[in-house]
């Protein structure tokens, strides 16, 4: 028997064939899907996309569920939790990846794991917010929804238009997330999990002088050998969301290693570039063997 195990994600990007390639040298049987051509018929309880089933296939692995984090892409996954109420075993479950994909809900959940973070302030006050950046000295604003540092602004306290710089912000994010700017010395840490279990870690490192050391802005992806107490933060990090796979975000800095985040769908090429490891092949050997079991 070919078991059917679909790849949700972004037609054309390499990440998302790459995993598909690899699913279907295991199986032959190759379909990416993009949810943004979905329809849900919850009468039937079907799940259809470009004409197949989604509800009809024995796994689904979700590499990108929308090309940007929004309120939308949780509709997406609440349109996968009918799929896997069908009996569809998913990669990540729809359900671990809702509790990531607004950064609230992942922030609120690694401080009650007593995860260290930098210190941060929610708020929809502006007054509130010119308090918390004047007690940081300097502070990254977030969107609750964004991936690669896109819509985070940096303020300095001093600046002379910092109440005009919030107030603009806050017009496009009513919920102000603001974190005090953490010294990254030039680079931060992408720690890889599959299954729970660690794999690699690799360091971004920032080359244009950017205050962030995404690659959207620059970054290059580099070796990094971390060790033993710096492993286990970052498995703690991401033990309470239940991932098939992911990348924990983590600095070190002069008062300790903090964590920023943990990603929703992990990082592809960073485990590439950064450790010479192939995760898609990782990550389809684990979904197939999950499958077949």
């Amino acid at each position: 028997m070919t078991e059917k195990i679909g790849v949700i994600g972004t037609p054309g990007k390499w990440s998302t064939e790459a995993l598909a390639d690899a699913l279907e040298a295991r199986t032959g049987y190759r379909q990416v899907i993009d949810m943004a051509r979905a329809t849900l018929d919850l009468e039937t309880r079907a799940l259809v996309c470009d004409g197949v089933d989604l509800c009809a296939l024995d796994g689904l692995v979700v590499k990108k569920i929308a090309e940007t984090y929004s309120p939308d892409a949780l509709d997406r996954l609440e349109m996968l939790r009918v799929a896997e109420a069908m009996g569809v075993k998913i990669f990540s479950p729809a359900t671990a990846i809702l509790r990531l994909m607004d950064r609230l809900a992942c922030t609120v959940t690694l401080v009650n794991a007593k995860v260290p973070m930098p210190p941060t302030t929610i708020t929809e006050d502006v007054t509130a917010a010119r308090s918390a950046l004047d007690r940081y000295g300097s502070a990254v604003f977030k969107p609750l929804f964004s991936t690669k540092a896109r819509g985070m602004v940096l303020l300095d306290a001093d600046a002379p238009d910092a109440e005009a710089q919030i107030a603009a912000f806050k017009a496009a994010n009513p919920v102000m997330y603001l974190q005090k700017k953490a010294d990254l010395s030039g680079h931060d840490l992408g720690m890889v999990f599959l299954g729970g279990a660690y794999l690699c870690s690799y360091a971004r490192v920032s080359q244009t002088g950017s205050w962030n050391t995404t690659i959207h802005s620059g970054g290059k992806y580099a070796p990094f050998e971390p060790d033993a107490a710096l492993i286990e933060l970052g498995r703690r990090a991401q033990a309470p969301f239940g991932l098939t796979f992911t990348t924990v975000d983590i600095a070190l800095t002069p008062d300790g290693p903090i964590v920023f985040e943990v990603s929703a769908f992990g990082g592809y090429r960073g485990a590439l570039e950064g450790c010479g490891i192939d995760a898609a092949a990782l990550v389809a050997e684990h979904v197939h063997e999950a499958v077949t079991a």
